[in-house]
């Protein structure tokens, strides 16, 4: 098909890598210095890419060429992701499941060990797996399988006191504040949602304005995953009350 594409002047590229990390899409790349566009059907034409380079070597241009695959980019995105994660070597992201009680471990015998009680410990936490901030959370978890995936704001664990009782137990968690961290985490969402068998969604979120990004990322994530799933959100006081289900 003819479609607007970028074209880049190898000649005029500095190799600095500023269209590199603007493009979005991962289309380009930087070879032996050179900036090259290895995949045209990432290549979404819109131009993120133009702006950031100092050299002038980017233009638009009309040609033959692959129809932009946006299933493709996005798997690519969530493949990238997750091998990022697992290859970074910090100990406080590696991947773990959790016995009850929070007891890391995957073992028979300590799914069924009855938690231990101390003074600092009195209720037991019912924390399934680890990580659980969105952005650290592999795509491709074994934990995701067949699950009960709960989607909260980070401040509800702290307003409503029987937050793991009532809503974290028999769920795998995944928290994050859209206000604090800056992103958008229906890909991210979307990508676990498409790539395992969730059983069902619950959203619980603070009372505040900002949390409705998050609720508004979970909604996206479930419609453009194709699938059906149950789902509900609970909206959760500042002072700790339930005001939605």
């Amino acid at each position: 098909m003819k479609r607007r594409i970028i074209h880049i002047d190898e000649e005029k590229c500095n190799g600095c890598g500023a269209c590199a990390e603007a493009c979005h899409e991962g289309a380009i790349q930087i070879i032996d210095g050179v900036a090259k566009l290895t995949r045209e059907d990432y290549c979404d034409g819109l131009g993120d890419c133009l702006p950031g380079c100092p050299a002038g070597a980017i233009t638009f241009e009309e040609r033959e060429a692959p129809a932009y695959d946006e299933a493709a980019v996005r798997a690519a995105k969530a493949a990238k992701l997750t091998a990022k994660l697992q290859g970074r070597g910090c100990p406080g992201s590696a991947p773990r499941a959790m016995a009850p009680g929070g007891c890391p471990g995957t073992a028979p015998r300590q799914m069924d060990a009855a938690p231990t009680m101390t003074p600092t410990n009195a209720v037991p936490s019912q924390l399934r797996q680890w990580p659980v901030q969105i952005k650290l959370a592999p795509v491709n978890a074994p934990w995701f399988d067949g699950a009960k995936l709960l989607i909260a704001a980070d401040c509800t664990a702290y307003a409503y006191g029987n937050f793991h009782s009532d809503f974290i137990r028999g769920r795998v968690t995944l928290v994050g504040c859209p206000k604090l961290d800056g992103v958008d985490y229906s890909e991210k969402l979307e990508a676990i949602i498409r790539e395992n068998d969730i059983r069902d969604v619950t959203v619980v979120r603070m009372e505040v304005p900002c949390c409705g990004g998050l609720e508004y990322a979970a909604k996206q994530a479930l419609q453009r995953s194709g699938k059906f799933i149950p789902w509900r959100v609970v909206t959760v006081s500042v002072d700790g009350r339930i005001l939605e289900d």
